[in-house]
C-alpha cells in the first residue's frame, strides 16, 4: 500500500499537482504532532470546506487570455456558472458544456483531466471554472463541447475534493 501510495504522489508531482502523504502512511519519524501541523494540511478525516479547498490540488490552469465561449444548445445545455452554482440541483444528471480547456492534465487515475472555462462566473468564488474527467484528448486552448454526468461532493483523497465536477464526458471539437 505505502508503494501505491508513494506512486500515486510521484504521479501527481510529475503531472504539477501536490499531495500530502496520509497521517496513516507515514512512519513514525516523520509524522508531525497535531499541534505543529501546518495550517494549510488538513487532518485526513476532514472534508474542506471553503471554495479554494473543495477544488484544491491542482496547479494554475494555463493563461489562455480573455475566454468567451458561446453556450451550448439543447436540453441539457449550461454555462459553466450554472453547472457550478446548481451543482446540487444538477446531481446525477446530464449536462451540455460549451468552453475553452485552460488545464489538462492526462492519464491520472486511468483519465484526463480536463478544465473549461466559458466566460461565466467568477474567478472569486470559484464558479468560472469546472473539471471535466474524460477518456477523450485534447489540449489547452482548444473550445469543446463536453457531454457528461454532474458529480457532487467527490473526495478522491489526499485533498482532491470538489464540490461539482462532470465526469465520463464525451468532448467534441
Amino acid at each position: 500500500m505505502k508503494r501505491l501510495v508513494a506512486l500515486f504522489v510521484t504521479l501527481l508531482s510529475c503531472a504539477g499537482l501536490s499531495a500530502q502523504t496520509p497521517p496513516s502512511m507515514q512512519t513514525p519519524s516523520t509524522q508531525m504532532p497535531s499541534t505543529q501541523m501546518p495550517s494549510t494540511q488538513m487532518p485526513s478525516t476532514q472534508m474542506p470546506n471553503d471554495a479554494v479547498h473543495m477544488r484544491a490540488g491542482a496547479a494554475k490552469a494555463a493563461d489562455v487570455g480573455d475566454v468567451k465561449v458561446s453556450k451550448a444548445t439543447g436540453a441539457d445545455a449550461r454555462t459553466v456558472a450554472e453547472i457550478v452554482a446548481k451543482g446540487p440541483e444538477l446531481k446525477d444528471r446530464t449536462v451540455l458544456v460549451h468552453g475553452k480547456v485552460v488545464k489538462y492534465t492526462p492519464g491520472v487515475m486511468g483519465k484526463n483531466w480536463v478544465h473549461l472555462r466559458d466566460g461565466t462566473g467568477s474567478a472569486s468564488d470559484g464558479t468560472n471554472d469546472v473539471l471535466v474527467t474524460t477518456q477523450d484528448e485534447t489540449k489547452i486552448g482548444d473550445v469543446v463541447l463536453a457531454r457528461g454526468t454532474v458529480r457532487t461532493d467527490v473526495n478522491l483523497g489526499s485533498g482532491y475534493a470538489y464540490k461539482v465536477l462532470i465526469e465520463e464526458a464525451k468532448l467534441q471539437k
